[in-house]
């Protein structure tokens, strides 16, 4: 595979949780919007490509990510879709390809690199995890040593396997060379009739890929659905600085 690295924004959420006509992405953290927070980090890390899936009105969200390519997710079907969008503008792309939420700002270069050396390690399909103090209703994942066996969403989860603290964080770095054909292979037999990233792990494995998770720091993997999560959001920021 070459050492290219590509990252793959997913800006087309609406900031309805949010109380606000903005869409999500462009919600300020420390007076930067939570989009361009994740642009700054990927240029320092002088990532080749980058592409923002945007909704049909992104056109606020394609203006922030300028000069760098966007398409357009035309129907809301799931994350496994949105990211699906930009096969067109990465075709052939062999190298790491991240993707990120758009409202996850504060994934730092080393845990992106972490995951993105998982992936020239020999892994098609890297996973961040973290322990956070209440694992809630976030997704298990399930490890066998160091394979990630598979992600299963709380409600879908035995009792057993709710007792597993070590959770999905939603950030996710692939071999480029796999990448569509897994999301190719997704289905969208589930309640909602979404096409689920998530689902990528046991696709991989049924083609005889390896997966893997790694734990980061909760507060870095930190996303903001509303205001008293963005408010949250600042003053890690600000902790962060004056540490």
């Amino acid at each position: 595979m070459s050492n290219k690295i590509a990252a793959v924004i997913l800006g087309a959420g609406k900031g309805t949780r949010m109380k606000s006509d903005l869409p999500k992405v462009m919600m300020p953290v420390c007076g930067k919007s939570m989009i361009k927070h994740i642009i700054d980090t990927l240029e320092d890390m002088k990532v080749d490509e980058i592409v923002t899936v945007i909704s049909p009105d992104g056109e606020m969200v394609k203006k922030e990510v300028a000069p760098y390519k966007t398409c357009v997710q035309d129907k809301q079907l799931g994350t496994g879709h949105a990211v699906k969008c930009s096969e067109e503008l990465l075709k052939g792309f062999d190298g790491a390809v991240m993707v990120i939420f758009g409202d996850t700002p504060l994934i730092t270069k080393e845990t992106f690199m972490r995951s993105v050396n998982k992936v020239r390690e020999g892994y098609a399909v890297v996973v961040l995890g973290f322990k956070p103090e209440d694992a809630a209703r976030y997704g298990r994942l399930k490890m066998d040593g160091d394979e990630l066996v598979s992600i299963v969403e709380y409600k879908d989860a035995t009792e057993e396997e709710r007792k597993i603290n070590f959770c999905n964080s939603g950030f996710m770095a692939f071999d480029g060379k796999y990448l569509f054909e897994i999301l190719n292979k997704i289905g969208n037999e589930n309640a909602a009739g979404e096409y689920y990233l998530t689902d990528a792990i046991k696709i991989a494995r049924d083609m005889g890929l390896k997966c893997t998770a790694f734990e980061g720091d909760p507060q870095e993997v930190a996303s903001a659905n509303t205001r008293e999560e963005l408010a949250l959001l600042e003053t890690y920021v600000k902790n962060k600085q004056n540490a």
